[in-house]
């Protein structure tokens, strides 16, 4: 999975939400670790171990 190029879509707005299962949750949280725009990135986490990732505060982003 290009954990990379989703975390693109999200902070572009190609992708509204991402939501990632619980055994996939780490590998995409080492990816979002290093990302470089980590900061607009929002996880909340469901019931039964899913996380929904979205986008917060791009307005702020220069592209």
């Amino acid at each position: 999975m290009d954990y990379q190029k989703i975390l693109d879509q999200l902070v572009s707005g190609e992708l509204k939400e991402y939501k990632v299962e619980p055994e996939d949750a780490f590998d995409l949280q080492k990816t979002i670790r290093n990302y470089g725009k980590r900061q607009y990135i929002t996880g909340r986490a469901e019931r039964g171990g899913a996380i929904v990732y979205t986008t917060t505060n791009t307005d702020d982003l220069i592209m």
